[in-house]
Parts: C-alpha cells; sequence; structure tokens
C-alpha cells in the first residue's frame, strides 16, 4: 500500500487519524497515577496500513493537538508528543521492513511492545514533569508503576488482536478507487 509521496486520500486519512488521536485521548479514564486511552489506536492504523512517515505524522500531530487544547504550551509539551510519535515511527517500521505483511502474532507482539514503550516513555516524561512543576513524589512514579504496565499489556493485546482483520479491511477499502 506505500507510496513514494503522500497522495491526497492518504493525507485525508491521516488527518482524520491524528483528529481520532486527539480525541481518543480527551475521553479517557484518567487519576494522578494512570490514564486509560485508546489514542494509540489511530496511531497504529496508519503505521501499519502506510508506514513510518504516516505514523510518525499521525503520531505527533493527533498529540500535538491533544497538548496544545487541553494544556496549552508548556516546558514539556514536546516531551508528553513524543512517545506517540516514536510509536507511530516504531510500527511503521515494522511494518514496511515486513513489507505490510505482518500475521497475527507479529501483530500482537508489536501492539505489546510497542504500548510497554509508551508507557515506559510516558513515565520517564512524568518524572520529569513533577519534578519541573514540583508535584514529585516517589509514590507517583513507582506506586502506580505495576498497574500501569499491566494495563498497557492489555491494551496492546487487545489492539493486535484486532489489527489484523481492520488492517486487512482497510487496505481493501484503500485501494479501491
Amino acid at each position: 500500500m506505500e507510496k513514494s509521496r503522500f497522495t491526497a486520500r492518504q493525507v485525508t486519512v491521516c488527518a482524520l487519524l491524528s483528529a481520532m488521536v486527539a480525541v481518543l485521548a480527551a475521553v479517557s479514564v484518567t487519576t494522578n497515577a494512570f490514564k486509560i486511552t485508546f489514542e494509540s489506536f489511530p496511531i497504529y492504523i496508519a503505521g501499519f496500513l502506510f508506514g513510518p512517515e504516516y505514523g510518525l505524522i499521525v503520531g505527533t500531530l493527533g498529540s500535538f493537538i491533544y497538548q496544545i487544547l487541553l494544556y496549552g504550551v508548556s516546558a514539556t509539551t514536546v516531551l508528553w508528543i513524543l512517545p506517540y510519535s516514536i510509536l507511530g515511527l516504531v510500527c511503521g517500521l515494522v511494518a514496511r521492513r515486513n513489507n505490510f505483511d505482518l500475521s497475527a502474532r507479529q501483530y500482537m507482539l508489536v501492539t505489546a511492545a510497542c504500548e510497554l514503550m509508551v508507557t515506559v516513555l510516558n513515565t520517564g516524561v512524568i518524572y520529569v514533569d513533577s519534578h519541573i512543576y514540583g508535584y514529585y513524589t516517589p509514590a507517583l512514579i513507582l506506586g502506580a508503576l505495576g498497574l500501569r504496565l499491566i494495563i498497557c499489556l492489555c491494551k496492546g493485546f487487545i489492539f493486535g488482536a484486532v489489527m489484523p482483520k481492520l488492517i486487512s479491511t482497510l487496505r481493501k477499502a484503500a485501494l479501491q478507487n
């Protein structure tokens, strides 16, 4: 499905997926210790369907929109965007390396590993943000880490379970004129 240039259809799909990232990030279960969200789902779609450039764009743009609308610009805005940018890049690179033909097992492994990566990166951002803005406590970082890891792995396995059929269906739809 990947092409060497951006097509109008791909740009349109990526714009819609970016908007979905922002909406799904805002519609979440959030506490001081963790956030249950599905914002990474559209980023996976972009990366698996179109490649790393698109995954990076959707992850970056969607997270940027969410951050600006809900929190404005701060010293750590870029840090909060970075995990989802990297997510889009990584899943797109894996898809490209496998010629956009991943097995169900590969989807499961990639989404679980990427969710784990995002959780670890976000934990690092929480650490930095909490020191900059003066709300750091060890319990904030370590107290809910086990729960955060369980949540991220559950999300990764759920996303991985639905990706094979979803990407296959979207790929067929994208190839139709």
